[in-house]
């Protein structure tokens, strides 16, 4: 399997270079477990699909902890069939999608209930392709239906949904998507925009 990430962080702010370079240090308790290159344009994660959510929530929230307002647009992939399988992204053990739809989405809620809070709140859209996957309408509806009764759930956007609250359980409620509702050998990808501190969100009734 090969999983990772593309993700650009885009603090608003004239010494974004310091928000950037400190928020990064975040990444570093995952460089063990992590393939990490950082260049112009965004930094590339290549790891276990289990941490890849962690690791991106522990990277915003330390950005958005300067309470500057902060953007992370990043682009999510497992089993992309025109990359090398990688032993660095073995999945954690028990890694698979096991289950039921409905037991899929009992466990997804479960760990969505059992995230830590950070004490950051956020917002965040995604859109989510299960690809090559058959009767994939079946898990985008699953996935939906999860994602309604995440306690995070905002509301349906064209092309995309919208996840309000808390940087854990919205984290959270992203990972379970990624890793629960299409095979485990299906390619998937996720397209993320979040956001932290924005002064539109302040201004609104």
């Amino acid at each position: 399997m090969f999983s990772g990430a593309q993700m650009s962080l885009y603090p608003m702010t004239d010494d974004f270079v310091p928000v950037i370079l400190g928020a990064l240090s975040a990444l570093d308790p995952y460089r063990d477990r992590f393939r990490i290159e950082t260049d112009d344009l965004s930094t590339l994660l290549v790891g276990p699909p289990g941490e890849l959510f962690p690791a991106m929530r522990d990277l915003f929230v330390a950005a958005a902890g300067t309470g500057r307002h902060t953007v992370l647009s990043a682009t999510v992939s497992r089993g992309c069939p025109g990359e090398p399988d990688a032993d660095i992204c073995t999945p954690a053990e028990g890694f698979t999608v096991l289950g039921s739809l409905e037991e899929r989405v009992a466990q997804s809620l479960a760990a969505v209930g059992a995230a830590r809070e950070t004490g950051r709140r956020v917002a965040a859209q995604f859109s989510y392709y299960p690809l090559g996957a058959g009767r994939h309408m079946d898990e985008i509806y699953a996935c939906i239906d999860f994602l309604k009764a995440s306690g995070v759930f905002g509301r349906s956007k064209n092309f995309c949904t919208r996840l309000d609250g808390d940087a854990g359980p919205v984290f959270e409620t992203l990972a379970q998507a990624f890793l629960r509702f299409a095979p485990a050998e299906a390619h998937l990808a996720l397209d993320l925009t979040v956001s932290a501190n924005s002064p539109s969100a302040a201004a609104r009734p």
